[in-house]
């Protein structure tokens, strides 16, 4: 499989498709071109060495790139068989509809209720019970309901560094996204809060569309439906999980999982 195919046909129909996808920084590509489909309702995993472009084509998802100086995306991303690119089109609002969640939790300076309702104060929403129902079952969908819910007019920097990273997920599920990017997630945090977030992860795909950036190819291996390999800003292999770890079919794809380098 080359970095111009789709994953093998699911059932599932595409959440996201990304066609001839290129980014460049300062005229210099750093990416692409990559074409693939990312399916609803599960669990995408991009893995390869640092510098590779894992985690430029994650924030091409949801148009963070733009926010880089210099920075040029060429190529389609598609929402729904929408663009989320082109003349007219809200780069925030489709940054609601595809939320992000950071390697290191940045909670803001406010309480933990304060953290997760303000996307949707500047949303519009102001409704004191629609955003107090809206905070508690995004909290529960983070499995941070009944760690927190005695304490939610604390400081959110008070939390441990696993409660930021899924408070910071609580944050971006409140919104209601359609799909919902990561990168990173646990990278930071030790053994047990990476089990949380982990099992975390298992349980938003039942509602959410994931794609997690991650440098650990076992918990690839462990969360993710289907995995991405990317190397020199080349999507070289795109399977399902199981298939890519077993059966490569690219050599350099053989060469990274199994430790000759990266």
């Amino acid at each position: 499989m080359t970095a111009s195919t789709t994953a093998p046909s699911d059932p599932r129909r595409p959440k996201l498709t990304v066609k001839d996808l290129s980014v460049f920084y300062g005229g210099k590509k750093a990416l692409g071109p990559v074409s693939m489909d990312v399916r609803e309702k599960q669990v995408t995993a991009l893995i390869g060495p640092s510098g590779c472009g894992k985690s430029t084509f994650l924030r091409s998802l949801n148009r963070m790139n733009e926010l880089i100086p210099g920075c040029v995306v060429t190529g389609d991303v598609l929402l729904e068989a929408k663009p989320i690119y082109g003349h007219g089109i809200d780069a925030v609002a489709v940054r609601r509809r595809i939320g992000m969640v950071f390697q290191r939790s940045n909670p803001f300076p406010k309480s933990i209720f304060d953290n997760v309702a303000y996307g949707l104060r500047i949303g519009g929403i102001s409704g004191a019970s629609d955003i107090a129902q809206r905070v508690e079952r995004a909290l529960r969908q983070a499995a941070l309901w009944d760690e927190v819910r005695d304490r939610l007019s604390e400081s959110a920097l008070r939390l441990s560094g696993g409660q930021q990273q899924r408070l910071c997920i609580a944050r971006a599920l409140a919104v209601e996204p359609d799909v919902v990017l990561m990168d990173e997630p646990a990278s930071a945090l030790d053994p047990i809060a990476t089990a949380h977030i982990e099992e975390l992860i298992h349980e938003l795909c039942k509602s959410y569309t994931v794609v997690i950036v991650t440098h650990n190819m076992q918990q690839a291996a462990r969360v993710a439906d289907y995995t991405a390999f990317f190397y020199m800003g080349e999507l070289i292999e795109y399977d399902r999980t199981d298939v890519l770890f077993t059966k490569p079919g690219n050599p350099r794809t053989e060469d990274y999982i199994t430790g000759r380098f990266g």
